[in-house]
């Protein structure tokens, strides 16, 4: 279960009438163009939102916050990249300050410790105690969303390693062999789609975490547990979108996962019959499904949504179209803190960790309050209400598109 906030897959319902028609995957952020083609505004920079390296914010020239201003001038489209260049220019030198083990070591101390924690998950459920077996799904559950959310988000942002190579086969392993799903179709739909088009409808807007047939309560907190068996299934039929030496890769990746939790299950918890195996995986597996999709919906679903000519720059439409959570231990362990409590770093610097995130957080939103520019913030309690009480408007039908007076 890669991702989060629009998680790959495809759209295949259609706005008629201004309502989402057809019957989309409860993951994914829309059907893709085509790779290597333009952006709808012909635009590809602003599409590639993993593009952004800590790097010199604008080539060689001046990067001085006073000297981008002074040269935007007035213009409006020049301030908005003047803002982002002088943001991130502060971001590179807390990025430029850091140790690897800030950059990098926090989140891969945390991944690692969750490993080390699989065999006492499965010795565990061999009592016949309820508590110690309670303590085996808890334990098991935590560590299986910490390696396939958490994990996986890390890995599809290349933000693991600073190599390449290493980033590929982490990603691999993360979303194919712990999630059950297929790297390529995650990472260009996550990565691509939904960060270079947050929020612009038809592309990046979350509209496939809508179904409209379902009622609010039957969405919120019966359908999650759906999550383990849907993933494999929709990762199936993204299969036809990748070669077929990836498709082959990841259908070797996904069985061995599976039925690596099968066997151990079976071999080293001693459960006695393969349904009762199939049903604790399904426990597990599902443990932390609820807020895993709440977090997705609560966060971007409800904010300004754009069209795809109409869109804003990007520090308007990340400030706009992005909203944090509150810090919880549970969550920021289970699934990161750039998905929860710094989800708008996340979107305006994809490529830093978690921890990362959390350390450019007070800069960033200082920044962005000090330029009048929105800084989104609620608590899990509050978004749950307003979906509850606004179900048909939010999840039902197709949001309004925001129109841009004022943001410019």
């Amino acid at each position: 279960m890669p991702l989060e906030d629009g998680d790959p897959a495809r759209w295949r319902g259609q706005q008629v009438n201004g309502e989402v028609s057809g019957t989309p995957h409860p993951r994914g952020t829309g059907d893709p163009p085509p790779r290597g083609t333009a952006a709808p505004d012909g635009s590809r920079r602003e599409a590639m939102a993993e593009d952004w390296e800590p790097g010199p914010a604008l080539g060689d020239r001046d990067v001085t916050p006073g000297g981008v201003l002074q040269r935007a001038g007035q213009e409006p489209g020049r301030r908005e990249e003047a803002l982002m260049a002088e943001l991130s220019e502060l971001v590179q030198k807390v990025v430029k300050s850091s140790s690897w083990w800030e950059r990098h070591g926090v989140d891969i101390s945390i991944l690692a410790c969750s490993f080390l924690l699989l065999p006492a998950g499965f010795l565990c459920l061999r009592s016949a105690q309820a508590i110690p077996f309670l303590a085996g799904v808890l334990t098991l559950g935590v560590v299986h969303h910490t390696l396939t959310v958490k994990g996986s988000h890390l890995a599809s942002h290349n933000a693991l390693t600073e190599s390449k190579s290493w980033g590929k086969v982490w990603a691999v392993f993360f979303i194919e062999l712990c999630s059950a799903f297929t790297a390529e179709q995650a990472t260009y739909n996550h990565v691509k789609i939904h960060h270079g088009y947050t929020n612009v409808i038809g592309l990046g807007d979350s509209s496939t975490w809508k179904l409209p047939f379902l009622n609010r309560y039957v969405y919120m907190f019966i359908a999650p547990l759906a999550v383990p068996i849907i993933t494999p299934l929709v990762a199936l039929d993204l299969l036809r979108n990748v070669e077929w030496k990836a498709a082959l890769r990841t259908l070797c990746c996904m069985f061995l996962g599976l039925y690596c939790h099968y066997w151990l299950l079976l071999n080293v918890s001693g459960f006695q019959s393969p349904w009762s195996a199939l049903l604790c995986m399904l426990l597990t597996r599902s443990l932390l499904a609820h807020p895993y999709i709440h977090v997705n919906i609560f966060q971007h679903i409800g904010l300004p949504m754009f069209a795809a000519d109409q869109k804003p720059k990007r520090i308007h439409l990340m400030s706009l179209g992005v909203l944090n959570l509150p810090r919880n231990a549970l969550l920021d362990w289970s699934f990161g803190h750039s998905l929860i409590s710094c989800h708008v770093e996340h979107h305006l610097f994809p490529s830093l960790s978690d921890n990362m995130c959390l350390k450019i957080k007070p800069v960033v939103s200082q920044y962005l309050k000090q330029k009048k520019l929105p800084y989104n913030e609620d608590t899990y309690a509050s978004r749950l209400r307003l979906f509850l009480q606004r179900y048909e408007e939010l999840m039902v039908h197709a949001p309004p598109i925001t129109e841009l007076v004022g943001i410019q």
